[in-house]
């Protein structure tokens, strides 16, 4: 309420105005009450709104973990494809595609591990279980007991290189081996591996020549096993009256050792997998071996940080190149 007093002629006069507030109350109430319903509404929309937002948005990688899901050991060639996806979400299926690669390669080769690695258990298994059913079918003499004993024994040394040769690769795989480097004389220790392997190479009329000198700096033990590897697959496959060359070369980053024979050479199409475990390019070329000798080589020298390469021609020879760094 509002008053003024005036006077006017001698009279005062006094004017009140004022407003009925007697609704305000109800109205404050009204508006909060229709304050609330409108943020009520507001925030249930905008929840309503983001699920569907968030369903429609998360619906391709839904359907990517159903696709995903589908896939088995049986089924790793299947791929999700990239092209069918948002464009945010391609990268993720091309690394998934390429995962599915690894692993399915991964599979293959275990499997094929597995397979020879049965294979060639079962083969020296089988050997002496014959030879042992056989001698007990009847009485023998001491000489044939000693024969059996003695072909037995040699099984089992087979037995026990297959065994050491996987544990040596298996470690060098999981980077469990230790390696000692240091320098040394790469000629004196290529000479030390050629004497040793003189007398068999002699038997089968080969020579062994050395060219080259240097010092390298690697694991003394495993650059033996490595060439000794080489060598002794080079006298395997090499004719009567041939020969091997084992060649050293020092280049500006790394030092080469080169191991060539005259023998009966690699067909091209089985070069790429020479380096594989139980990888045997032809029958007549691993009769005598378990096809561990190129992988461990390889191991060795991958230990070391190099490479091994390989060439051949059916009928003039091979020539296996290993190189180790300097450093």
């Amino acid at each position: 309420m509002v008053a003024f007093s005036e006077n006017s002629n001698g009279h005062a006069y006094t004017l009140q105005v004022a407003q009925d507030r007697s609704s305000d109350e109800q109205v404050e109430k009204n508006f909060a009450l229709l304050f609330m319903v409108v943020l009520a509404g507001g925030v249930l929309a905008s929840a309503l709104i983001a699920i569907i937002v968030t369903r429609r948005g998360l619906r391709p990688l839904r359907e990517m973990t159903q696709c995903l899901g589908r896939i088995g050991p049986n089924h790793l060639k299947e791929h999700i494809g990239s092209a069918a996806w948002p464009r945010e979400l391609q990268p993720l299926t091309i690394a998934f595609d390429e995962m599915l690669k690894r692993l399915d390669d991964s599979f293959t080769r275990l499997s094929q591990f597995s397979a020879d690695l049965a294979h060639e258990l079962r083969t020296p298994i089988a050997n002496m279980l014959g030879e042992a059913q056989v001698a007990l079918t009847r009485d023998r003499t001491a000489a044939e007991y000693r024969e059996t004993i003695e072909s037995t024994v040699a099984e089992c040394e087979r037995l026990s290189r297959i065994v050491d040769n996987l544990l040596f690769v298996a470690r060098v795989d999981a980077a469990r081996e230790p390696i000692a480097r240091k320098r040394f004389d790469a000629r004196a220790a290529v000479q030390k591996i050629a004497a040793f392997y003189q007398t068999v190479a002699d038997d089968h009329h080969v020579t062994i020549s050395c060219s080259g000198d240097g010092q390298i700096y690697a694991d003394p033990d495993l650059f033996e096993r490595a060439v000794g590897n080489l060598l002794d697959n080079a006298l395997r496959f090499t004719p009567e009256h041939g020969s091997i060359q084992i060649a050293l070369s020092k280049h500006n980053t790394d030092f080469e050792v080169a191991v060539s024979d005259n023998g009966c050479g690699i067909a091209a199409e089985h070069l790429p997998r020479v380096f594989d475990r139980f990888y045997r390019a032809e029958s007549s070329r691993g009769s005598d071996g378990a096809g561990l000798g190129l992988a461990l080589v390889k191991s060795i020298v991958d230990l070391h940080g190099g490479s091994a390469t390989i060439q051949s021609e059916v009928g003039r020879g091979t020539t296996v190149r290993l190189t180790f760094p300097l450093l």
